[in-house]
């Protein structure tokens, strides 16, 4: 049997997936400091910054930066600081990456190209582009098939592993065969895309989570997500467990409408989007008033 050795990443256990606070259109940089030095006070492992829970696709390219000065600032080298730079054009991407490394990112994070549906050999392409224009800073893949349209096989991992800053990948495409073997056929470390696989990505190998629900739950996340990592499975279980309905609700519209409603309710920011995110359905406000309650957290 082959043995992997793996590349050595940023962080493992939980990243951040930050939301992105607005305040009448604009970044709020206040919120998000306080934000940013919360996430590391209950002890979470990174920070994630204009992924797509921050709503990236929304950001301009000065937004992106000063974004990225401030988690950078706030943090303080306590954890680290992991910038989202992907696009559906790579010389966009690779723009990005310049920014994020020249302003002292810790490591890159980069989705597959949206909307144009890249062939194979083209994808594989952007991602050698981008590993490049990252220079010696770790890449982190992000497979999100629900949103881009495109799910990176096997063989493309396994290709891109062959480059050496291409560290890790963000696989949320739930598909357990694969999951077993890219956790088992490849270099690359693997972190779990869905809360609500935590538990199944580091019983195969994972190495922790890119999570969205430790934006309401950071010291939660890091309890569940570090049992699991440590063996032990029971804490593991009763925290995943716990938060099952929170996480579901927390998806039942699209990432990070309905995030934005409870992070308002927490006072942790306003839950002001920009279109063509909208306010979410009276209904899940309501069951989302009602979980955060029973948890105790409102």
């Amino acid at each position: 049997m082959d043995t992997y050795i793996l590349k050595k990443t940023p962080f493992s256990g939980v990243a951040t997936a930050l939301a992105t606070p607005f305040s009448g259109g604009e970044v709020d940089l206040d919120a998000f400091r306080r934000l940013v030095e919360w996430q590391v006070d209950m002890g979470i492992d990174a920070l994630c910054v204009a992924g797509t829970t921050g709503e990236s696709a929304t950001l301009s390219r000065a937004e992106r930066r000063r974004l990225t000065v401030c988690a950078k600032d706030a943090a303080n080298g306590r954890v680290p600081v992991i910038v989202g730079c992907g696009s559906a054009d790579t010389a966009t991407a690779c723009t990005l990456c310049h920014d994020a490394v020249a302003l002292g990112a810790d490591a890159l994070l980069v989705i597959t190209p949206y909307c144009n549906k890249g062939t194979a050999s083209g994808i594989v392409e952007h991602f050698k582009r981008v590993a490049e224009a990252a220079g010696d800073r770790p890449v982190i893949l992000y497979n999100v098939p629900s949103r881009t349209g495109v799910d990176l096989t096997l063989e493309q991992y396994t290709a891109l592993s062959a480059l050496p800053n291409i560290c890790a990948v963000k696989e949320a495409a739930a598909n357990c065969t694969k999951l077993t073997r890219l956790c088992g056929e490849t270099n690359l470390t693997v972190y779990s895309g869905n809360d609500d696989m935590i538990l199944p990505v580091v019983s195969l190998g994972g190495s922790g989570v890119i999570s969205v629900l430790s934006n309401l739950a950071p010291a939660a996340v890091a309890a569940m997500t570090h049992a699991a990592m440590d063996g032990d499975f029971s804490t593991a279980q009763k925290l995943a467990h716990k938060y099952a309905r929170l996480i579901s609700l927390l998806f039942a519209e699209t990432n990070p409408a309905p995030l934005k409603y409870a992070m308002q309710q927490l006072e942790l920011c306003s839950g002001e989007m920009r279109l063509p995110l909208a306010e979410i359905g009276e209904s899940l406000q309501s069951e989302l008033r009602a979980e955060l309650t029973k948890l105790s957290m409102l």
